[in-house]
C-alpha cells in the first residue's frame, strides 16, 4: 500500500469526476426548521400577477446540467417559445445546501431547482417549502415514468415535490486488459456484464496472483462515491442497506457483515482511508488499481476522464462496466435520479410559469434534448407521443449500458430520513473495519447511531 499512497500523493492530472469524488454530492446541511422559517406563501402578502414573464432556477452540476454551454441554448428556446425568461444560477455541492437554506431563511428561494430526491422531497419538501406537482401528472404520465424515479419523488402522504428528468445506475469499472492478463476474465459474463460473488472473489486472487499487490481499494476518507462501497457490500451476499419503508437503516443485516468479513480477508482488497471516489478513479486510470467500484456512464464518456481517450486508461487499456457481483449473478444497483422541484414563494403566477418551465423539459418533445444534455438516460419511455426509449440509439456506449447496467436499478432509499448522518456513520464504520476492530460490533455501533439520529 505504500506505493498506493505515495501514487496518490504524486498525482495531479485533471480529471472530471462526476457522481464520484468531486462531482459527489456531500451531505445535506441542516435546513431551517419549518416552525420557525415557514414558507413563504406562509408568512407574505406578495400579490401575484395576471403572467410571470421572468423566473429563476438554480442548478446542481449534474451531468451536462452542469455546462451552461449546453444548457442555454435549450434554456433560451423555452424562453423563445413561451415568452418566459430563465435566470440561471449554478450552485456547486460544496456550499450549495447552505445558500438553499439561507435563501428560504431570507424568504428569497428560487422558483425551481434541479437536484435529486433526497433533497427536493426528503428535505425541503418535507420541511413544507416545495409545491406539490401531483396535478401536473396523468394516469399517461405514471406508466411513462420510470416507476422507481416516480416513487422516489413522492412524499409518503402521495406528495411529488420532484418530476423526474433523467436517471442512471451507478456500477463498477474494471480494466479488461488486465483482467485478461491474469486469466480473471474467465469469470465474468462479457454479454449480461454480470459475475456471481464466488467469481468476483476468484477473479480478485487471480490478480493477486499476477501483480502481488492492490486489485481493488475499499475507499473510506469520506462520503465521496460511497455509492459504490454500499452497493459492494449489499450486493455480494444480499444483503440491505434499509428497510423498505425508508424509516430504518439495516446495514447490520449479517449478509454485510458476511461480506465485510470477506472483503478484509482476501489479499488485493485493501480498505484504504487515504482514499475517497475520485481518488480510487485515478489510480484505476493509471492501472495501479484494475477495478472501481466509483463508475458509471459519466465516467465511461468523459473524454477529460485521464487523457482525452473515454473508457481507457492513460496507457490505453480497456475500462468495461460491470454490475456487482451477487451471489447468482442478479445485480440490485444504486441510482441517481433527478428533476424539478418548484419552490412555493406565495407567487402563484410564478408558480404557474415554472411549471411550464417543467412541463417543456420533462413532459414534452423536449424532453429528449434535456436529458441528452445529462448524459444519463430518461426518466421516462415517451413524452407526449415521442419516443424517449432509446435516445442515444447513435452511441454504442449508452445502448450497451441501456442494455445491461440500467435494468438492474434498485430501490432509491438515499430519501430514509437521517441520510446525511448515516454517510458519514457508514465512512467511519468502514474505517474501523481497515484498521481491524471487530466488524459485527463496528457495524452494530454505527448503524445503531444512524438510526438514533434518524428517530431524533
Amino acid at each position: 500500500m505504500k506505493k498506493l499512497v505515495a501514487t496518490v500523493l504524486a498525482m495531479a492530472m485533471a480529471l472530471s469526476l462526476a457522481a464520484c469524488g468531486g462531482g459527489q454530492k456531500p451531505s445535506e446541511s441542516t435546513p431551517p426548521a419549518a416552525g420557525s422559517n415557514p414558507p413563504a406563501s406562509q408568512s407574505t402578502s406578495s400579490t401575484p400577477t395576471d403572467a410571470a414573464t421572468e423566473i429563476t432556477a438554480w442548478i446542481y452540476p449534474v451531468g451536462g446540467w452542469g455546462d451552461e454551454a449546453k444548457v442555454k441554448p435549450l434554456i433560451d428556446q423555452f424562453t423563445a417559445d413561451t415568452g418566459i425568461k430563465v435566470n440561471l444560477e449554478w450552485l456547486a455541492y460544496a456550499d450549495g445546501d447552505d445558500k438553499v437554506n439561507t435563501a428560504i431563511t431570507a424568504k428569497k428561494a428560487p422558483d425551481l431547482i434541479m437536484e435529486g430526491p433526497e433533497r427536493l422531497v426528503a428535505n425541503w419538501g418535507a420541511k413544507g417549502y416545495m409545491v406539490d406537482l401531483s396535478d401536473m401528472l396523468d394516469d399517461t404520465d405514471k406508466s411513462e415514468i420510470n416507476a422507481a424515479a416516480l416513487a422516489a419523488c413522492t412524499s409518503t402522504d402521495g406528495k411529488v415535490y420532484q418530476y423526474p428528468m433523467f436517471i442512471t445506475a451507478h456500477c463498477m469499472g474494471i480494466n479488461l486488459d488486465a483482467f485478461k492478463a491474469a486469466g480473471a476474465d474467465q469469470y465474468l459474463n462479457l454479454d449480461t456484464h454480470t459475475w456471481t460473488t464466488e467469481g468476483f472473489i476468484k477473479a480478485v486472487e487471480a490478480l493477486y496472483a499476477k501483480k502481488n499487490d492492490t486489485v481493488a481499494a475499499i475507499y473510506c476518507k469520506g462520503q465521496g462515491g460511497d455509492q459504490g462501497t454500499r452497493a459492494l457490500i449489499n450486493n455480494m451476499y444480499g444483503g440491505t442497506f434499509t428497510n423498505a419503508e425508508h424509516t430504518q437503516y439495516t446495514w447490520d443485516d449479517p449478509n454485510n457483515i458476511k461480506a465485510l468479513e470477506q472483503l478484509k480477508s482476501m489479499p488485493g482488497i485493501a480498505f484504504d482511508a487515504s482514499l475517497e471516489g475520485g481518488d480510487e478513479l485515478k489510480l484505476m486510470y493509471q492501472e495501479i488499481l484494475d477495478m472501481a467500484f466509483c463508475w458509471n456512464i459519466a465516467q465511461q464518456l468523459d473524454p477529460a476522464s485521464a487523457h482525452g481517450d473515454p473508457g481507457k486508461t492513460m496507457n490505453g487499456q480497456e475500462i468495461i462496466c460491470m454490475n456487482f457481483p451477487s451471489p447468482d449473478g442478479t445485480p440490485v444497483l444504486q441510482g441517481g435520479i433527478w428533476g424539478l422541484g418548484i419552490f412555493d414563494n406565495g407567487d402563484q403566477a410564478k408558480i404557474d410559469a415554472a411549471k411550464e418551465f417543467v412541463k417543456y423539459m420533462c413532459d414534452s418533445e423536449n424532453a429528449a434534448e434535456a436529458a441528452k444534455i445529462s448524459n444519463f438516460f430518461s426518466a421516462r419511455s415517451a413524452a407526449e407521443g415521442a419516443d424517449l426509449s432509446n435516445i442515444f440509439a447513435d452511441n454504442a456506449i449508452m445502448t450497451d449500458y441501456n442494455k445491461v447496467i440500467l435494468p438492474n436499478l434498485g430501490d432509491y432509499y438515499q430519501i430514509t430520513t437521517g441520510w446525511a448522518g448515516a454517510r458519514t456513520e457508514w465512512w467511519n464504520m468502514l474505517q474501523k473495519v481497515g484498521k481491524g476492530e471487530d466488524i459485527a460490533a463496528s457495524v452494530a455501533e454505527h448503524v445503531a447511531n444512524a438510526n438514533a439520529a434518524a428517530a431524533g
